[in-house]
């Protein structure tokens, strides 16, 4: 047109390239404690993960779904998957960076806290390509347990480059492992699972089956191999079921086609039938639950990590955005109730990072030598963490996109998708009543080693009467009836995650910090609505603290997100 009818102006630039790792002080300084040794290497990252090239690959990840070819042109059943390239240029990433098995692959001391660190990184770029590094990754533990089967696998394992073409383990430079546990009638109880799988021969761990049912959902079905649960003659059992048989055909596992799925869009969900599928016996019979549970366990760690990555992403979008836009002829990022709003998110983002890494902490010990507290971390609190970090992300990033106002609402924008994503991490692998009723679980099996989680708890909280009144309240809640128990299991969970983190940030946040997110976490009037912390935060800072709220917020903010 040769008239022009506006300008364009207080629009906010993309994000520019940035440096994930460098422009986080708190993940460095977590790093620092644990791994300092990888530090250089999350610094190349991060620079990797955080530019505008990197970010539109992500995005066009998602704008091409995978696609289902259950025949090739002439009729021939082939039930094969095809990603766009984007996701195979994402899978490459996170192997070049042993996403999938840096634990298991070095003996160092906080090893696990550096894959932590890693992956965290990866989760603030793409959600969907984390699917199969963090199966492949939780599998090879359990896969371990059965040398023989492991001798043909551990290299393709261990491999730092990505193979994703349809072929036979053998004929692979390197594999991944999905999962496949939940049918029609079952979901999370596996309890009532009918797949059935009878014995070629001899019966028993390590032994050939031959599989006949059916999984509805069935994570990254063009994985290499899937382990899943089935009956066999003496109960549910664990097996791990190949694309090809051993004598190089197709394995009779037919897809009968993909979800569409609210988000996780670049990720293939598929739902299929075995029809005589060929699989290994791991584990012993009848302990399938009880095999494939540690698997469980590592994942749902991934899903905090996973979240707390969507969170600090989202965070990152909403403070850039404040900063750029105005309203009301000041920007946004200047305005006291949105600072108020944006200073929450970041507490609430760092104290989910601190305590995804703690617990990555607890792996790195019990992979050194056996403790009770630690394993209490592990396997009391991760369900805790699993529930509430992964519910908060939900929440977080709709908070972050109103930040963004109506141009966070259309798909142009990066906030639509982080929104889509965040749900799955609290669905899959056992929903919220799931995990809280796995907290009390295993309380009731190791009574011994809460008394040493609340120990450690009170050690750090003993000088501060907030955290203490919360552990407090824990304590009231846990000696409630058998019935009630039940009932109160989320809030259970929500009591201890809090006082968890309100720990940790007190040991390593700035004082200030700490005091602001225990002080507004245990504010019964404040509610859950992120910018609810009081306007008095200044006055209940054990009077080091003389500057208004407003330049406290600003301080976080600035810890958050440099400018």
């Amino acid at each position: 047109m040769p008239w022009s009818t506006h300008e364009i102006a207080n629009q906010v630039p993309d994000l520019p390239d940035c440096n994930l790792f460098a422009t986080d002080p708190a993940l460095q300084e977590a790093v620092r404690r644990d791994a300092g040794w990888h530090e250089a290497d999350l610094c190349e990252s991060g620079a990797e993960l955080g530019s505008r090239a990197l970010r539109e690959l992500a995005a066009l990840a998602n704008r091409h779904p995978p696609q289902l070819h259950t025949h090739d042109r002439v009729g021939r059943r082939i039930d094969s998957v095809e990603f766009h390239a984007a996701w195979h240029q994402l899978l490459t990433l996170q192997r070049k960076r042993n996403l999938q098995a840096l634990p298991w692959a070095e003996a160092r001391p906080g090893v696990h806290a550096a894959r932590t660190a890693g992956y965290y990184l990866q989760a603030q770029l793409e959600s969907g390509s984390l699917c199969p590094i963090t199966m492949t990754h939780a599998a090879i533990p359990l896969l371990r347990q059965e040398p023989a089967l492991f001798a043909g696998l551990a290299d393709k394992l261990f491999s730092r480059e990505h193979d994703g073409r349809d072929l036979p383990i053998a004929q692979k430079r390197s594999i991944m492992i999905g999962m496949g546990m939940t049918e029609k009638q079952g979901g999370s109880d596996v309890r009532g699972n009918t797949t059935r799988a009878e014995a070629l021969g001899d019966e028993g761990r390590g032994q050939p089956y031959l599989l006949t049912g059916h999984k509805w959902f069935f994570s990254v079905p063009s994985c290499d191999a899937h382990l899943v649960l089935a009956q066999a003659a003496g109960g549910l059992s664990c097996f791990f079921v190949p694309r090809w048989r051993p004598d190089g055909q197709r394995n009779a596992i037919r897809i009968q086609r993909l979800k569409d799925k609210l988000g996780n869009r670049s990720n293939a969900s598929g739902e299929v039938e075995f029809q005589d599928a060929w699989g290994v016996m791991v584990g012993d019979e009848g302990r399938g639950v009880a095999t494939i549970i540690e698997m469980a366990n590592r994942t749902r760690l991934d899903c905090v990590v996973g979240s707390a990555g969507l969170m600090r992403h989202a965070l990152v979008q909403a403070i850039h955005h404040a900063r750029h836009r105005s309203a009301f002829g000041r920007l946004l990022a200047e305005q006291p109730l949105m600072q108020n709003v944006l200073a929450d998110l970041a507490l609430e983002s760092e104290a989910a990072m601190l305590l995804m890494m703690r617990l990555a902490r607890a792996a790195d010990q019990l992979q050194q030598q056996d403790g009770a507290l630690e394993r209490a971390w592990q396997r009391i609190v991760t369900p805790a963490a699993k529930f509430w970090v992964c519910k908060r992300a939900i929440e977080f990033c709709g908070e972050c996109m109103e930040v963004w106002g109506g141009n966070g609402y259309v798909e142009e924008a990066p906030m639509a998708r982080l929104l889509r994503e965040a749900p799955v991490n609290s669905i899959w692998e056992g929903s919220g009543n799931v995990m809280c009723l796995d907290v009390l679980r295993a309380i009731a099996r190791e009574p011994e080693g809460l008394i040493l989680l609340l120990q450690d708890l009170d050690r750090i909280a003993a000088a501060h009467a907030g955290l203490r009144t919360l552990l407090d309240g824990l304590r009231e809640s846990l000696r409630l009836p058998p019935p009630q128990l039940e009932s109160q299991a989320r809030r259970i969970a929500q009591q201890l995650v809090l006082a968890a983190q309100g720990c940790l940030m007190l040991q390593h946040a700035p004082a200030a910090h700490a005091e602001a997110f225990i002080a507004s976490r245990i504010d019964a009037n404040g509610g859950r609505v992120f910018g609810t912390m009081s306007g008095t935060l200044s006055e209940t800072v054990g009077g080091k603290l003389a500057a208004h709220d407003g330049r406290l917020h600003a301080q976080i903010l600035q810890r958050a997100w440099p400018a």
